[in-house]
């Protein structure tokens, strides 16, 4: 059974055997770690927890049978990041993908969103990221445009609520 849990220091070494199994760099979507952020000290991981907690938007850990499989982001509509990376970030750990993981987190935040009065959201994900492709579009997300960050290709899309 999945549950979206707010991010707290009571899982702190769950979400660094989930964050171990991506391995080293920045690709943890959904997570809200920044090129400064300090994850893996005990001190560094409570200063992220403090601003992931008083930061703009939501942030929820994606937990099953109190294991950390992913984390998903609902940036405020009005949150500087949201413009190159989406209002909506999610990621799921390499051993819990194929699974539904990332369509059942996504469904329960679009509920939050509608909640919240949105219209619509926009999510951006990897132009060969396949499985993100599959999980937007069957969440209603309508392709906008393809462009390109550095070497990367992208897809944004908007899924109306």
């Amino acid at each position: 059974m999945l549950e979206l849990v707010l991010p707290d220091a009571s899982r702190r070494q769950a979400f660094w055997e989930a964050h171990a199994e991506w391995g080293p760099g920045l690709h943890e979507d959904g997570f809200g770690i920044g090129a400064d952020d300090d994850v893996e000290s005990e001190a560094g991981f409570a200063q992220w927890l403090d601003k992931l907690c008083s930061g703009p938007g939501s942030l929820w850990w994606i937990v099953g049978d109190e294991v950390v499989v992913g984390g998903i982001a609902l940036r405020a509509e009005r949150d500087e990041r949201a413009a190159e990376h989406g209002h909506l970030g999610y990621g799921v750990r390499p051993s819990a993908r194929g699974r539904g993981v990332a369509s059942w987190a996504v469904d329960r935040v679009l509920e939050h969103a509608r909640r919240q009065g949105r219209f619509d959201l926009i999510a951006v994900c990897r132009d060969d990221n396949l499985a993100s492709i599959h999980t937007l579009e069957g969440c209603g997300g309508r392709f906008q445009a393809r462009f390109q960050r550095g070497d990367v290709g992208l897809r944004r899309y908007v899924i109306p609520l």
